[in-house]
């Protein structure tokens, strides 16, 4: 029951951002339609830790605001490498152990990886990824081991 709700919190969220629409009958109605989804989702028995894999806690909004404000750190050194006259660019690809335990905190990893400007997952595997780097600094593994620390504790461990 608690899958359900959540996801009829995030898919009604979800409505509400893309439609921006707040008169009544248009609300009631994006209610109405999301209850008939998670209704669907529910009698097709699809309600599991694959389809609805975190539940929305504080944890989860309290990493969205901290990867938001390494994404703004890491955009502005990107910003000042571009703007520097040398270009101290030095390329890197390193492994990087992935400590989340599931699918769904693989996938929020390597995304926050991507998301972070100077940083890409380009492979994934045997617990571990590949992450090409623009710069030595931002091949450091404190910064990738606190950000897989972050998500291991979103899924719950």
């Amino acid at each position: 029951m608690a899958k359900a709700v959540g996801l009829l919190v995030a898919l009604f969220a979800l409505w509400l951002a893309l439609s921006g629409y707040f008169k009544p009958l248009l609300l009631t109605l994006g209610v109405l339609s999301c209850l008939f989804t998670v209704f669907l989702a529910f009698r097709m028995k699809l309600l599991d830790d694959e389809a609805v894999p975190i539940q929305l806690r504080p944890s989860l909004l309290l990493y969205w605001g901290w990867l938001g404000g390494e994404i703004f750190k890491s955009a502005v050194a990107v910003c000042r490498i571009i703007l520097s006259r040398d270009m101290p660019v030095s390329q890197n690809l390193v492994a990087v152990d992935c400590p989340p335990k599931t699918e769904m905190g693989h996938v929020i990893f390597a995304n926050s990886i991507t998301l972070t400007p100077g940083t890409i997952t380009v492979e994934a595997g045997n617990g571990k990824f590949l992450v090409q780097s623009l710069t030595d600094e931002g091949a450091r593994p404190e910064g990738f081991a606190e950000m897989g620390r972050r998500v291991a504790h979103i899924e719950g461990r």
